[in-house]
C-alpha cells in the first residue's frame, strides 16, 4: 500500500508573498533560491530571538505573516542592506522587514525608537536628544575655541554654522553635541586639512532619523524635508550626511 503524502494543510491568505515578488529583481523567481545562507552569514542580527534573514526570507516566501509580523527580530535588523549585497539574487530583504515593522501599531513599536522619532519632530533641529538651535550653536562654538587654544596646529581651523552658499551642508548625530562633543573635532580637522566649504545649520542639523526606523513614513519624509529646506535656505551645494 502506498503511503500517503504529508500535508501541510490549506493555503493560507497571505500579503507577504506578493511582497516578496515584488522584491524580486527583473527576471528573478523564489524559486531559484538556493538557500545558500550568504544573506545571514553577514548579518549583525543573526541568531537573536531565533531568526536570521534567510530564514525570515523564506517563511515569508511560505505565507507564515502572522510569524514573520509578531517576531520581535524585525527590531533588532539595523537595515545595513549587508543581505542584499551578498544574495546571489540581490533580494531587499530590509524593504520586507520595513514592511513587517509597519504592520505593528504605533503604540507597540519600541518605546525607544517611538520616543526618539517623537522628539525630533519637536522642532527643526530634528535631534532626537531634544537639543536646541542654541545649545547646538553654543557647543560647536565652545569645543573649536577649546581645540584652537589647545593645539596650535589647529588655532585657524573653523566650524562654521549658518554660512550661506557653502560647498557642504553636515549633519551630525545628536549624541556628539549633547554627550560626546569631542567626537566631533576629528571630522572637522579632515575637513580643514582638505580646505573644504562647509557649514552646519542650526536647522536640520542632527544626522539621525529614527521615525525611519520606526517605519513611520509620514513622519520619516517629514524630517527628511526639514532638513532639505535646511540645505536649501543656506544655498548649499552638497548635503553630506554622517548616518
Amino acid at each position: 500500500m502506498a503511503e500517503e503524502a504529508i500535508k501541510l494543510g490549506g493555503k493560507k491568505q497571505s500579503t507577504f508573498i506578493d511582497k516578496v515578488k515584488e522584491l524580486l529583481p527583473e527576471g528573478g523567481n523564489l524559486n531559484l533560491c538556493l538557500t545558500c545562507g550568504a544573506c545571514s552569514s553577514g548579518c549583525p542580527a543573526t541568531g537573536l530571538e531565533g531568526m536570521d534573514p534567510r530564514k525570515f526570507l523564506r517563511m515569508a516566501a511560505l505565507g507564515m505573516d502572522e510569524e514573520i509580523t509578531s517576531t520581535k527580530w524585525v527590531w533588532m535588523c539595523s537595515m545595513c542592506t549587508r543581505c542584499v549585497y551578498v544574495c546571489p539574487m540581490k533580494i531587499n530583504i530590509p524593504q520586507l522587514v520595513y514592511y513587517a515593522r509597519q504592520s505593528w501599531p504605533r503604540e507597540e513599536r519600541p518605546k525607544g525608537i517611538i520616543g526618539s522619532c517623537d522628539m525630533a519632530l519637536r522642532s527643526d533641529t530634528c535631534s532626537a536628544m531634544g537639543a536646541s538651535e542654541e545649545d547646538f550653536q553654543f557647543v560647536v562654538e565652545d569645543v573649536l575655541e577649546e581645540y584652537q587654544e589647545a593645539q596650535p596646529e589647529f588655532a585657524d581651523m573653523k566650524a562654521p554654522v549658518n554660512k550661506v552658499g557653502a560647498e557642504f551642508f553636515l549633519n551630525q548625530n545628536s549624541r556628539e553635541p549633547v554627550t560626546e562633543p569631542d567626537e566631533m573635532v576629528p571630522l572637522w580637522k579632515i575637513l580643514h586639512s582638505v580646505g573644504a566649504d562647509w557649514t552646519y545649520g542650526t536647522k536640520g542639523w542632527a544626522a539621525e532619523n529614527y521615525c525611519l526606523f520606526a517605519a513611520d513614513d509620514e513622519n520619516w519624509e517629514r524630517i527628511v524635508r526639514t532638513k532639505v529646506k535646511a540645505v536649501e535656505d543656506l544655498k548649499a551645494k552638497v548635503w553630506l550626511n554622517t548616518e
